[in-house]
């Protein structure tokens, strides 16, 4: 009995041991969350940290190790995350040699010459060592470095952003940031952004595009370009032959197009352009697309207006250069000013003639004093008015005739017989009304 009672207060004890400890455990979790870390422990906590909000928020909260220095080595700007990386301040480490401060010299100056790149081209360029920081720890880094030259073309500085490569967490949760940061820049675009490889299969759709093609973006990805647009045949090859364009030329190509699509045209402002590796080679496709059919559109419709509304000024003008003016009864008078050529000559005419119609005119006065110049062509298109008028049974008065127009009329031989030609248009009034009234 007392063998058992014994054998009970040890398994007691024992139940007792495997509490506390569960107690322990707990309290230490509880610990562990009140300072923000995940009970789990740290595999949990570096999923967590590796999630997209979170990456996100550290690229956008953490500043870039931003590092500017001059072809000998002279630093001219040192950021917060340079300080953060190296452990120099911006005043300690900016007019020093960047080799002093992180025993390095990340791009050489064979590197500096071989990067020959405009700086419109907006290309880097990435050297990977290792640095020291300010208390000496030795540190991997990756450098994504730009040539920035003078107008001359001489190399002013050389610009990186540097990454710190030693936590391999921290550089996931690097990359996957600027993904996410980048992936929410192309998905809030209005125009269509697209990447295929030299197959021409896409590899990536931002979600304009996708609406376009009316799926999901992950129904386009590895598709090539007849398995998913809704163009005609026709409308496919002509944009399949501009990117294989693209490609061959090397070099990025701005353009608009006009793609067939059911019984009209869709047209867009393109640009499409290689996507090239380190070594300058082509390795994919990549394309912005915006379509401006509705402005395309309306400034056809704005040009057609403009169109009518030049026909109707110039209709407008063609009146007011050619004026028929009632004087009296089947008298009127056409005073006419600047200058005269084919086209003004046949309106002329054709208001005169009307004119003399409509009103049964029996004189009409042609004043020129306005006419800049008489030549052969203005003195044709007068003799010949003035003749067609007296087939009409008017007589024509021709008033305004200046000695050097009546000079030019003879040199010119001019027949104006049956024409009264008098030197103002007051006279050429008068004598019309004396004519009116008999």
């Amino acid at each position: 009995m007392v063998r058992e009672e014994l054998d009970e207060l040890e398994r007691l004890r024992a139940e007792n041991a495997a509490l506390h400890a569960r107690v322990e455990a707990l309290e230490g979790a509880l610990a562990e969350r009140s300072r923000g870390r995940s009970p789990e422990g740290s595999a949990q906590r570096d999923a967590t940290d590796a999630g997209g909000h979170a990456a996100l928020e550290w690229v956008l909260t953490t500043s870039p190790a931003l590092i500017h220095w001059r072809p000998e080595g002279t630093v001219t700007r040192w950021s917060d995350g340079a300080e953060r990386i190296f452990g120099w301040r911006a005043s300690e480490a900016v007019g020093r040699r960047l080799s002093d401060l992180v025993a390095a010299d990340p791009v050489t100056p064979d590197a500096v010459s071989a990067f020959e790149f405009h700086w419109m081209e907006n290309r880097f360029a990435v050297a990977q060592g290792e640095a020291r920081t300010r208390d000496g720890h030795a540190r991997p880094c990756r450098w994504t470095y730009t040539v920035l030259r003078d107008d001359g073309g001489d190399v002013r500085e050389i610009a990186a952003i540097v990454d710190d490569t030693s936590d391999p967490r921290r550089r996931e949760q690097m990359m996957r940031g600027r993904y996410q940061l980048l992936l929410q820049l192309v998905d809030n675009a209005s125009s269509s952004i697209f990447v295929k490889d030299l197959e021409g299969r896409y590899v990536f759709v931002n979600r304009a595009l996708a609406q376009v093609l009316q799926r999901h973006a992950i129904e386009v990805i590895g598709k090539k370009e007849h398995e998913v647009n809704t163009l005609t045949p026709e409308g496919t090859e002509m944009l399949l032959a501009k990117e294989r364009e693209v490609l061959a030329g090397g070099s990025v190509m701005q353009f608009e197009e006009a793609l067939p699509f059911g019984g009209t045209h869709i047209h867009f402002s393109t640009v499409k352009f290689p996507i090239l590796d380190e070594r300058g080679q082509a390795i994919g496709l990549g394309g912005i697309v915006t379509e401006i059919t509705m402005l395309r559109r309306a400034e056809a419709e704005r040009a057609a207006l403009q169109e009518k509304i030049i026909v109707a000024q110039q209709a407008a003008l063609r009146e007011l250069s050619t004026p028929l003016i009632p004087l009296a009864d089947r008298v009127v008078a056409m005073p006419l000013v600047g200058t005269i050529d084919s086209a003004r000559a046949a309106q002329i005419m054709e208001t005169l003639l009307s004119g003399i119609s409509s009103q049964g005119a029996h004189t009409a006065i042609l004043d020129i004093t306005g006419v800049r110049a008489v030549d052969t062509l203005v003195a044709d298109a007068l003799t010949r008015t003035a003749r067609a008028a007296q087939l009409l049974g008017t007589r024509v008065v021709l008033t305004g005739v200046r000695p050097e127009v009546a000079q030019t009329l003879v040199v010119l031989g001019v027949d104006l017989s049956g024409i009264t030609t008098l030197g103002t248009l007051q006279s050429g009034i008068a004598h019309a009304l004396r004519h009116a009234g008999r």
